[in-house]
């Protein structure tokens, strides 16, 4: 296989990292810029420094991943943030017409998001008049939305004639101001694909609604592609930080011309028709598009299946869904009676026995785990049925993630013999990754660490470097402790946990290293 240029979202390791483990275990060669040059945060990349690099990159390379986001903002958060003019957006989205006239027969695979307008009051990752007005921010879009689409009752537009009043002008001149050059941004890209210049295109939708801004803009986009006959090339769903992996194992199927069948198995008989958390449509359809956009196809039974993707959906939709850091207590009541873990597990467990290669997309609880079944099967000898695992963040963060390394991985359960037991362990360790960081910090560390901060009153913004060295120093210690508790008894090498740091120095997400004893 040629080289494939890959240029990340954002410095973090669900898209800078995962990518590249993915690639070992596909033995692609991947080349992507060191994390120094991707930016910090809130400080974008240096978009000469980016240019530079992927001129040089592209003139030999059979493919380029690329984050539009980063090509053109300098990051995820800094697209929120910056004030670039539409022309200057322009200037820097066309360097992908100098990559491809530079070298035809490069293949673009680039992905662009909807700016996100979050339902709460955080400047964290957005400017910082989000702090005090960014839950109105997002009722005026989804008021807006909904009476263009469907009009307003009394209370309703109550509700927004406040709005109208309630939010400084200034600030919702620069909130608007921003949304419209992004969305020209995702014009452009569209445009590039019509042209030919990019290959593939995906626009993911960031914590999106129903109704909002992110709807407002997704339709106009549809109605170009649609227009243009663009279906096949530029599709748009929900989705964020995990597009990179689509899109490799995109390229891994197009390289191996592999179109791997995925059998599709949900734990709810709800399941395929919820609508998760910050998403807009219902579970099954998202699957169809992350599947599509992977490189694969939904099969219509197992028997034929080169994956089975076990779907542990939640019961209820968004509001009611439950989060990670719940007890099983505080669920909704649905879970307890719409959900049979039992009779999923014993499913996964037959399918193992067949030979099957089995994925669990664990999405029945937000930013985690779902800590019910992952006792379960580990108690009952579950986990080590599994070939590929995620359970992060939001629904379309794990489908992403645990489709992309099973299309990978499944490929060499049918060619083994192009397989290596390097690969082979790679693959077990990207699995280990994945049950360490989604299960192990996301629904177990991270909220005890969590609770005795807020004990302590630590602010997230006014840690110093000793805090965040002693938070990292005990989220180390907790990792290894889980890690032995119940993952050292499924691993072919014994493993160790280390190098743990908190990237973006908040408790949100870690980064950690596993190495072979």
């Amino acid at each position: 296989m040629g080289k494939i240029v890959y240029l990340p979202l954002d410095e973090r390791p669900c898209n800078e990292k995962y990518p590249r483990l993915l690639a070992e275990i596909g033995g692609l060669t991947l080349i992507s810029p060191s994390t120094a040059l991707l930016g910090d945060k809130k400080k974008p990349a240096d978009a000469h420094v980016i240019a530079d690099w992927l001129l040089t990159e592209t003139r030999d390379a059979n493919a380029l991943i690329i984050s539009v986001d980063m090509l053109v903002y300098g990051g995820i958060v800094p697209s929120r943030l910056h004030y670039l003019t539409e022309k200057e957006c322009a200037e820097r989205i066309n360097l992908l017409r100098q990559c491809k006239a530079a070298h035809p027969q490069l293949r673009i695979y680039a992905f662009n998001l909807i700016m996100r307008t979050p339902a709460y009051n955080s400047s964290e990752e957005e400017p910082d008049y989000y702090l005090v007005h960014g839950a109105d921010l997002h009722r005026y879009g989804w008021l807006l939305d909904k009476n263009t689409s469907e009009g307003l009752d009394s209370s309703e537009q109550t509700q927004w004639d406040g709005l109208q009043e309630s939010i400084p002008s200034n600030i919702l001149l620069d909130f608007m101001q921003r949304r419209e050059r992004n969305a020209s941004v995702n014009e452009m890209a569209v445009e590039l694909a019509r042209e030919g210049i990019i290959d593939q295109l995906i626009i993911p939708l960031d914590d999106n609604a129903r109704y909002g801004f992110t709807s407002i803009e997704q339709r106009k986009l549809l109605f170009a592609v649609e227009a243009g006959r663009l279906m096949d090339r530029v599709l748009i769903y929900p989705g964020a930080d995990e597009i990179g992996c689509t899109l490799l194992a995109r390229v891994f199927c197009e390289e191996k011309t592999y179109v791997p069948e995925v059998f599709v198995r949900y734990s709810s008989t709800q399941g395929p028709f919820i609508i998760p958390r910050y998403e807009d449509r219902s579970l099954n359809e998202s699957i169809k598009s992350h599947l599509t956009a992977a490189g694969a196809f939904i099969c219509d039974s197992s028997a034929e299946a080169d994956v089975v993707l076990m779907v542990n959906s939640p019961p209820v939709n968004q509001s009611d869904a439950a989060e990670a850091n719940q007890t099983y207590a505080q669920r909704h009541r649905s879970y307890f009676s719409e959900v049979h873990l039992p009779e999923f597990s014993q499913a996964i467990h037959t399918y193992a026995r067949k030979g099957k290669f089995v994925a669990l997309a664990d999405v029945a609880t937000s930013n985690g785990a779902d800590e019910s079944l992952m006792q379960l099967l580990f108690g009952n000898g579950g986990l080590s049925c599994l070939s590929a695992y995620a359970g992060w963040n939001t629904s379309g963060n794990t489908l992403g993630t645990v489709i992309a390394h099973a299309v990978i991985a499944s490929y060499y359960t049918i060619h083994p013999l192009e397989y290596s037991t390097v690969q082979i362990r790679k693959s077990e360790k990207f699995l280990l990754y994945r049950f360490l960081e989604d299960w192990g910090y996301q629904s177990n560390v991270r909220t005890g660490i969590n609770l005795e901060l807020q004990e302590r009153a630590h602010i997230v913004n006014e840690r110093s470097s000793s805090q965040i060295s002693e938070i990292t120093f005990q989220i180390s210690e907790r990792l290894k402790v889980f890690f032995d508790t119940y993952l050292a008894g499924i691993t072919t090498v014994p493993t160790h946990v280390n190098n743990v740091m908190l990237p973006w120095k908040r408790t949100f997400e870690v980064n950690f290293d596993l190495t072979d004893l």
